[in-house]
């Protein structure tokens, strides 16, 4: 096997559903919107959702009990059962977007939450949302991309343009050995993810999270980062 086609098969994933190899061709496919839609509507169709704590963050929950501000325009992306979300509705936030490549997590929420605004719940592919927002919530998303540089730094950038400056990115990013043959969720470290997000972005917090929930105690990097 030639060394280019050796690397694209490196980061593969192989799962089994319904007797059927599905291979994710993961070196391509976070900017092929068909691909990744296939993908995780695979993934919830098969009930493969082990990312999910089936509540909101405790780390996410008491940063949003702070924030004095309801209108700020918080954006959710890959945010699966999307308990963030949830939360933020019913206190009060008026304007949280949530934002799945799959259909299926979205409508979910929506029989969950049927008071959730339905212009808030975009089934878009994260590199191709364009708008504007003060706050984005990162919770097990950036842990699902292949972890290659470039799929990394597509994120912070994409990320900065989404952010307006002054506005903030928060969230949860693992701490833990990265093994690109490995599966998901990709880990890192403090220092990379800091290198990738130097362009864009002031740090002020990225230190071991104290607040985990048990399963990720030690795990887990809280971070709140400053739109330059």
């Amino acid at each position: 096997m030639p060394a280019a086609q050796k690397k694209l098969y490196r980061f593969c994933h192989f799962f089994n559903q319904k007797k059927a190899l599905i291979v994710y061709d993961c070196m391509n496919t976070v900017h092929n919107t068909t691909k990744e839609k296939n993908y995780w509507s695979s993934r919830w169709e098969a009930g493969n959702t082990g990312w999910d704590m089936g509540s909101v963050s405790p780390p996410l929950k008491a940063y949003a009990d702070q924030l004095p501000n309801k209108d700020l325009r918080i954006l959710i992306p890959g945010a699966g059962n999307a308990h963030e979300a949830e939360y933020l509705h019913r206190q009060g936030f008026t304007q949280v977007t949530v934002l799945d490549i799959a259909p299926e997590p979205l409508a979910a929420l929506q029989q969950r939450v049927p008071d959730f605004p339905a212009a808030h719940l975009v089934n878009e592919n994260f590199f191709e949302h364009a708008a504007e927002y003060d706050l984005v919530l990162e919770q097990t998303f950036f842990c699902s991309f292949p972890p290659t540089a470039e799929n990394r730094k597509a994120y912070a950038k994409k990320m900065s343009e989404l952010i307006v400056p002054g506005g903030k990115l928060v969230g949860l990013w693992f701490q833990t050995p990265l093994d690109p043959e490995g599966s998901r969720p990709f880990g890192g470290s403090r220092a990379e993810y800091a290198g990738y997000f130097a362009p864009y972005f002031e740090v002020l917090t990225f230190a071991e999270c104290y607040n985990s929930i048990k399963p990720r105690a030690g795990k887990e990097l809280f971070g709140v980062l400053a739109r330059r």
